[in-house]
C-alpha cells in the first residue's frame, strides 16, 4: 500500500506537504502546479485515504519548527538584535503554516522529537550542532557561518558594512580611528568567537595605512563593557584619543557614549561614533547614534524560506545568504 512518503518521493516534495495538500489545508502556501502534482502522484500510486469521507471534522496539526536561541530570555531582551531575528522567523513561519516553539539558551533537552526542522539563532560549537542533529538534519543557522559543517546559513554583510563605516570616517578627514569590539564564546564555552567586524576593520585599516593596535579595545557585548573600554581608552590615550570610533554593537556604544559624556568629551565635535545593528536603542540616547542598519527581521524570514525549500526539496544544496546593510547617519557622527 502506498504511503505519504512514497507520494512525496514521486512528487519531489516533503511528506508534510503531501499530508497538508491531501487534507486540504487552506493555510498551506504552495503553487497550484505543486498541488496537482501531489494529487496526480497519489492517484498514480493508488493512494485513496484522502478520498474517504468522515462525519468527524479532520484535525490538522501544523508542522513544527523549533527556534533555538543561543541567548537566554533575559539576554535576548537586553540585545534586541537577536529578538528581532526571532520575530522575523515567527512571522514568516506563521505565513507558511508552520508552528514555532522557542528554546532559549540552547535548552536542547526540552526540544521535542517530532519536528519539521530547526532554525538556530546565534553561535554554536561543533558539539552543539551534533546535539541538534539528533532531532533533525533540516537545520538553518542565522548569524553564523555554518557552510563548513554542511548547513545553510543567513548572515549580515559584515565586510562591506565595516568598509563603508571606515570610508565614511576617511571622507570626513579622520585618520585616527579607533574601534571597540566584542568577544564571545559559544554557550558551552568550547569555541571562542572572533568578531568578523573586528577582523574586517583591522584588515581594511591596515590596507589604508590607518591601523593602530593601541586604538582597539575588546571586551564582552554589554553596556558596562562599552563604558569600561571607553574609560580605558580615555585614560591610556589622553590627547591621542581617536577622533572617531567604530563600535561593534549598539549596546557597547551606549556604554561608551556615557563614558565620553562623563569625561566632558563632546560627541560628535571631539569624537564621532558609528555603531552597529541599529536597534531602537540608537534613538533613545543623546546624541542619537549613527549605526549600521541590519535587516534583522528579514534575516529571520529568509531563514524560514530556506528551511521551507529544504523540506520541499531534499536535494537543496546548502548555501550562505548574506543580506545587505545600510549606514544610517544621526547626530553622533554628523
Amino acid at each position: 500500500m502506498a504511503t505519504l512518503k512514497d507520494i512525496a518521493q514521486l512528487a519531489n516534495v516533503s511528506p508534510a506537504t503531501v499530508s497538508r495538500v491531501l487534507n486540504q489545508d487552506d493555510t498551506l502556501s504552495v503553487s497550484p502546479e505543486t498541488k496537482e502534482k501531489i494529487i496526480a502522484s497519489a492517484n498514480q500510486l493508488g493512494y485513496t485515504k484522502h478520498q474517504k469521507t468522515s462525519t468527524k471534522p479532520q484535525q490538522h496539526t501544523p508542522p513544527k519548527i523549533a527556534i533555538v536561541q543561543w541567548y537566554s530570555r533575559q539576554e535576548e531582551l537586553n540585545d534586541l538584535y537577536y529578538y528581532a531575528i526571532r520575530i522575523g522567523i515567527e512571522k514568516r513561519a506563521s505565513e507558511l503554516g508552520y508552528d514555532t516553539q522557542t528554546f532559549f539558551n540552547n535548552d536542547f533537552h526540552q526540544i521535542p522529537q517530532q519536528l519539521a526542522g530547526v532554525i538556530a539563532i546565534g553561535k554554536f560549537s561543533r558539539k552543539q550542532i551534533k546535539e541538534l542533529e539528533k532531532f533533525t538534519k533540516k537545520i538553518v543557522f542565522v548569524d553564523s557561518d555554518t557552510l563548513n559543517v554542511g548547513y545553510p546559513c543567513v548572515t549580515a554583510d559584515f565586510d562591506n558594512a565595516v568598509i563603508t563605516v571606515v570610508d565614511y570616517f576617511m571622507d570626513k578627514g579622520f585618520s585616527n580611528i579607533g574601534m571597540i569590539a566584542g568577544e564571545e564564546k559559544t554557550t558551552d564555552g568550547l569555541k571562542a568567537l572572533i568578531d568578523p567586524r573586528f577582523r574586517t576593520f583591522k584588515n581594511y585599516t591596515i590596507e589604508q595605512g590607518l591601523y593602530k593596535a593601541e586604538n582597539t579595545f575588546i571586551g564582552n557585548f554589554s553596556a558596562q563593557a562599552g563604558y569600561e573600554l571607553m574609560q580605558e581608552a580615555i585614560k591610556t590615550l589622553d590627547d591621542k584619543l581617536p577622533n572617531a570610533f567604530f563600535i561593534a554593537n549598539d549596546t557597547l556604544a551606549i556604554g561608551a557614549l556615557r563614558a565620553l559624556q562623563e569625561n566632558g568629551i563632546a560627541v560628535p565635535n571631539r569624537v564621532s561614533i558609528v555603531s552597529f545593528n541599529d536597534t531602537p536603542l540608537t534613538q533613545q540616547v543623546f546624541p542619537a547614534l549613527s549605526s549600521v542598519t541590519v535587516h534583522t527581521e528579514e534575516m529571520g524570514k529568509t531563514a524560514v524560506d530556506i528551511l521551507d525549500r529544504q523540506l520541499n526539496d531534499p536535494t537543496t544544496i546548502p548555501s550562505m545568504t548574506r543580506l545587505a546593510t545600510q549606514l544610517t547617519l544621526r547626530e553622533s557622527s554628523l
